[in-house]
C-alpha cells in the first residue's frame, strides 16, 4: 500500500488507574497515534471519559491524539475536545444531523476531520462529504465495548470505502477485533490505520506492548 501503516492503541483497554503511564508506555513501545474512545452512555451503551481527562493526559505523549466521539450530539463538544489537545476528531455519521457542517467546524478548529460508520451503515452516507474528510473509520465491531470479535463482512465494506477514497489524501481506519489474525486481511482490503485495544494492552507491561505492536506490524507485512 502507498500509505504508511499506522498503529493506534485504544486506551479503552488500558489500566485506567494509571492512564497517563499507560499512554506513555505505548508511546515508547511504538504507537503511531493514541486513540481516544469517548462514549456517552446514550449513543453507545457505555460511558468512558470527556475533555478534562484528555487534557490531563495530553502531557503523557507527543503522539497524535485521535479522538473517536461515540456521542450524540457531538457538535456541542467539538471545541472542548480540540482545546483539550485532540489533533484528530472523528464523529459518527449516525449521530450528526448536519454532517457537512460538523466536519467544517472540526477543520476550522485546526483538527483533522473524520467520520465513523457503524457496521450496519452504508458507505454511501459519506459520498457527499469526502472532500471534507481526512479520515474514514469503518467500525468492524458494533461500538460501545472493547474485546469484541471482528465482523468478517466488514472486509468488503473496507474495500468499497477504499475505492470511494480513490486518490484523495484520506486515511482509512478500522476499529474492532484488530489482531495479528485479522490485520493482514484488513490491510489487503485497503485499511492503513489500525485501532487495537486488547491486542496491544495484553501483558500489562511496556515490553509486552512493544511485542504486541511489533506482532501487528509483522502480520501486515506477512
Amino acid at each position: 500500500m502507498a500509505a504508511e501503516i499506522l498503529i493506534a492503541p485504544s486506551i479503552l483497554s488500558s489500566d485506567f488507574s494509571r492512564l497517563g503511564e499507560e499512554i506513555a508506555a505505548v508511546d515508547r513501545a511504538g504507537a503511531d497515534w493514541i486513540h481516544l474512545d469517548v462514549m456517552d452512555g446514550h449513543f453507545v451503551p457505555n460511558i468512558t471519559f470527556g475533555p478534562p481527562i484528555v487534557a490531563a493526559v495530553r502531557k503523557a505523549s507527543v503522539k497524535f491524539f485521535d479522538a473517536h466521539l461515540m456521542i450524540e450530539p457531538a457538535d456541542p463538544y467539538l471545541d472542548a475536545f480540540a482545546e483539550a489537545g485532540c489533533e484528530g476528531i472523528t464523529v459518527h455519521a449516525e449521530a450528526c444531523r448536519h454532517l457537512d457542517r460538523t466536519l467544517q467546524r472540526i477543520r476550522a478548529l485546526g483538527c483533522k476531520a473524520g467520520v465513523a460508520l457503524n457496521p450496519a451503515t452504508s458507505e454511501t452516507a459519506i459520498e457527499h462529504v469526502l472532500d471534507r474528510l481526512d479520515l474514514v473509520l469503518v467500525m468492524t465491531v458494533n461500538p460501545g465495548f472493547g474485546g469484541q470479535s471482528f465482523i468478517p463482512a466488514m472486509l468488503e465494506k473496507v474495500a468499497r470505502v477504499r475505492a470511494m477514497i480513490g486518490t484523495r489524501d484520506i486515511r482509512l481506519q478500522v476499529d474492532g477485533g484488530v489482531s495479528p489474525e485479522t490485520i493482514g486481511d484488513l490491510a489487503r482490503a485497503g485499511a492503513d490505520c489500525f485501532v487495537a485495544g486488547s491486542a496491544i494492552y495484553r501483558g500489562g507491561s511496556e515490553a509486552a506492548y512493544r511485542q504486541n505492536i511489533e506482532a501487528l506490524r509483522a502480520a501486515v507485512v506477512a
